[in-house]
């Protein structure tokens, strides 16, 4: 059904703007406050996302590919991003990527990622990624989307369904931030509700 956007209740983020540029700014600003240990934070921050849905339905699963390029992707078979329809039709993804997740970004107490770091949500990976595609399986429909440096560059282009849903976000991180290293499956296993497969193809 369609509904007005202004009338959508925020919970995790602002309905209100696809972008934030200022909240974006302030992450690349800051890489070293928002993503410590550089690529292994950002991988914590995205898996931290299908470990809430794993606590909320019980179990969970997912997997972290390890790309040549150096960039990561993370797939899981959960319910996909919120994705609503507005007053004309148009589908409207929640915008996780391009604005502060409220229970988190700005609270001193927030919850701690296995890395003992604090979670700042997945707006910082997108704004710390030269680019990020991410692609969202629904009951009511299937798009991707392109960000580079967490603005969105395409809008939401409808993929083919295929009765999965799951989120899966691809990701290259900033050449700036610090390279992956150690034992990724270790960290991962910080969520029990989740289990989480590692497939490494860097090679070497």
């Amino acid at each position: 059904m369609s509904t007005s956007r202004a009338s959508w209740r925020n919970t995790t983020h602002d309905w209100a703007a696809d972008v934030d540029l200022g909240h974006l700014s302030r992450i690349r600003g800051s890489s070293a406050e928002f993503a410590p240990g550089g690529v292994r934070h950002l991988i914590l921050e995205v898996l931290a996302y299908p470990a809430d849905e794993a606590a909320s339905a019980g179990a969970g699963r997912c997997t972290v590919t390890l790309h040549p390029d150096g960039s990561v992707s993370v797939a899981d078979e959960g319910r996909g991003t919120d994705t609503r329809f507005d007053e004309q039709g148009r589908p409207v993804k929640k915008p996780v990527m391009a604005s502060k997740d409220l229970r988190f970004f700005d609270d001193p107490g927030a919850q701690t990622l296995p890395d003992g770091h604090p979670r700042r949500g997945m707006s910082v990976v997108a704004a710390l990624s030269e680019w990020l595609i991410h692609t969202n399986r629904r009951r009511n429909g299937s798009w991707t989307q392109r960000y580079e440096h967490g603005i969105p560059v395409t809008g939401l282009a409808p993929v083919a369904g295929d009765g999965a849903m799951g989120t899966a976000v691809h990701f290259l991180p900033g050449a700036h931030l610090p390279p992956l290293t150690g034992d990724l499956r270790r960290f991962a296993a910080g969520w029990p509700g989740l289990a989480v497969t590692v497939d490494d193809r860097r090679g070497g």
